[in-house]
């Protein structure tokens, strides 16, 4: 439960800093906002080379490790099926 719920607030911080990038490439033109949201490699090669923030360097770290974070720990979260335990003896 709890690698569950520190899962989760990392993926929502990761959202959140996702949405700085978003919002920057939607006022650069619609173009780039739907090709950094709908490509997911250009969105990695625009975070870095064209976004342009005050915070750059706190927003992509968030962005990046919190998505990583989120991941390993939802993983370590997850209940595993009965099926696929290994019995104790």
């Amino acid at each position: 439960m709890l690698f569950t719920t520190l899962g989760l607030m990392f993926i929502l911080l990761s959202a959140v800093c996702f949405l700085f990038i978003l919002i920057h490439a939607f006022r650069r033109s619609v173009g780039t906002g739907v090709i950094v949201l709908c490509i997911p490699f250009y969105n990695l090669y625009y975070g870095f080379m064209q976004f342009e923030h005050r915070y750059k360097n706190l927003i992509i770290p968030g962005w990046l490790g919190g998505f990583g974070l989120g991941a390993v720990l939802l993983t370590l979260g997850a209940s595993v099926p009965p099926a696929f335990r290994i019995p104790a003896f």
